[in-house]
């Protein structure tokens, strides 16, 4: 009897080829708003646009049909990479059509930097077209949609991204003889498209709930729409300048921020039992004590060095400063970038001129494991403290054993131990890319805001993070490569990067 032949996948194509056919669709979204707003040559340059790389992505996506599939780690890992170099080629093109007196290399910062959720802009939002300003957005969103795929479908088999803190692996690739059977099980493209087609309902559920209760409190639907694009993908771009708008809008984005803080806020499912696992979850409690510690910080600063303000006088002051801070706070935290109308009242109540450490500090923190905030990740963070906690303790009693099982054990010890190799090897990248930037001509401070905010995908802290706002207009060629490159690097992560120099990767 013959052997069974193996049923071959429907849907097999490379993730590039996926979301460069998604990104393609969503070209005609702008080219519909340009063409209502009697803008028919931004019209024209999306549409257009539209059909030349619908075609050409067509094609190599039929080539890729008939060609070898690729199983391995390394392939997938690759695979991911190249979406974040070439793609925001693409996406470029029809904003360097619609744009007049622009480069293309202007044109590709700005949509790598949505695409990677940094948010970091090169124009002024009054020079960019509406339509414009919702292509940021959509690019945003689905560069925070292809966030959640890549870390689901590639980098949770191969315990990287993060989730390498809790698993059973001592070491970066070490799980991988345990995983590629896994790998090999299923081709790259199946698990990216299965894990689109089940993240995809969710993220566009809860972004157009967001725009519907955006739109509620009072924003404009088209502004409305890119902030709730932009807080899904904690990307921080905004169709305005200024403030998000009433304070209902700020209050209905704080409450979606726990979507960037936890993935059991998305993943859990709504039941029973979400209530209780989000209470038990790390991250989450690590995130509202330290933003309840921030905001207190600020909060009683102001009998300490906060001069002009008259709490007696004027009790709104304070409760203006509470928010303020509050929703700064975290939306730094999860690395939006999104600041609070009240936050120029919490700066006076506080005393503090410019606070930038502060953000910058909470930037660099970041948001949960496999959700769209950058940074150094809460879960590795935890892993730290619990060791630092266990450390003190075992100084004042040496002899203890200390409690909450087997996983808190490795918790503290082999993740204490990744999570430590993580955050060296952030502060090397983030000396080496302040170097380079030092060498562009920019100074000490301008540099380092710079490099932070590429490396934790914040574009919106070179504004608020230095005592005086940092023009990406006015930085050299070679400086947005160097950013273009931290951008990338921030969103992979360095310890993924360096997996691929693992050999087991390539033999696997």
């Amino acid at each position: 009897m013959a052997p069974p032949t193996r049923a071959i996948p429907a849907f097999r194509l490379p993730l590039f080829a996926l979301v460069a056919g998604f990104s393609t669709a969503a070209m005609l979204v702008p080219a519909f708003v340009a063409s209502v707003g009697d803008q028919d040559g931004i019209a024209r340059a999306f549409f257009y646009s539209a059909i030349l790389i619908g075609v050409l992505v067509t094609l190599a996506s039929i080539a890729a049909q008939s060609s070898r599939p690729f199983r391995g780690a390394a392939t997938t890992l690759v695979g991911a990479l190249a979406t974040y170099i070439f793609l925001p080629v693409l996406l470029a093109v029809p904003f360097v059509e619609a744009v007049p007196d622009t480069r293309f290399i202007n044109a590709y910062f700005e949509m790598l930097s949505c695409l990677t959720t940094t948010g970091a802009s090169y124009y002024d939002a009054d020079r960019l077209a509406d339509a414009l300003h919702l292509w940021r957005g959509i690019v945003g969103w689905i560069g925070g949609l292809m966030t959640w795929a890549i870390a689901i479908a590639i980098l949770a088999p191969l315990d990287l991204g993060g989730f390498e803190v809790s698993s059973d692996a001592h070491i970066p690739g070490e799980t991988l003889a345990r995983s590629t059977g896994d790998m090999r099980a299923a081709h790259a493209s199946d698990r990216v498209f299965r894990s689109l087609r089940t993240l995809l309902p969710i993220y566009a559920g809860l972004t157009a709930v967001l725009w519907f209760l955006l739109v509620f409190t009072g924003e404009t639907p088209l502004v409305a729409a890119v902030h709730a694009m932009s807080t899904l993908s904690t990307s921080g771009i905004s169709a305005s300048e200024g403030d998000l708008g009433p304070v209902g809008s700020e209050l209905v984005i704080l409450i979606f921020f726990c979507f960037a803080l936890t993935r059991r806020s998305f993943l859990s499912g709504i039941g029973a039992e979400l209530a209780y696992r989000l209470a038990r979850d790390r991250e989450l409690r690590l995130a509202v004590a330290t933003i309840t510690l921030i905001t207190a910080l600020l909060f009683l600063r102001h009998w300490i060095g906060a001069l002009g303000v008259d709490e007696l006088g004027d009790p709104s002051a304070a409760i203006a400063a509470l928010w303020g801070s509050f929703f700064t706070a975290m939306s730094f935290l999860t690395t939006t970038g999104f600041v609070s109308g009240a936050w120029a009242n919490a700066q006076a109540w506080s005393g503090l001129s410019s606070p930038g450490l502060v953000l910058i500090g909470l930037c660099l923190m970041g948001g949960g494991v496999a959700t769209t905030a950058g940074g150094i990740k809460l879960l590795r963070v935890y892993a730290l403290y619990r060791h630092g906690q266990r450390e003190i303790e075992k100084l004042i009693h040496p002899h203890s054993v200390a409690g909450a099982g087997r996983s808190g054990r490795k918790m503290r010890r082999e993740g204490a131990y990744i999570a430590w190799i993580f955050f060296m090897l952030f502060v090397l990248s983030l000396a080496a890319i302040m170097v380079l930037l030092a060498a562009t001509g920019l100074g000490f401070e301008e540099a380092m805001v710079l490099a932070i905010a590429a490396l934790t995908t914040t574009g919106p802290l070179a504004i608020y993070g230095s005592t005086s706002a940092i023009d990406f207009a006015g930085s050299s060629d070679f400086a947005k490569s160097i950013l273009s490159v931290a951008m990338i690097l921030g969103r992979m992560e360095l310890l993924v990067l360096i997996a691929l120099v693992n050999p087991a990767f390539w033999r696997a």
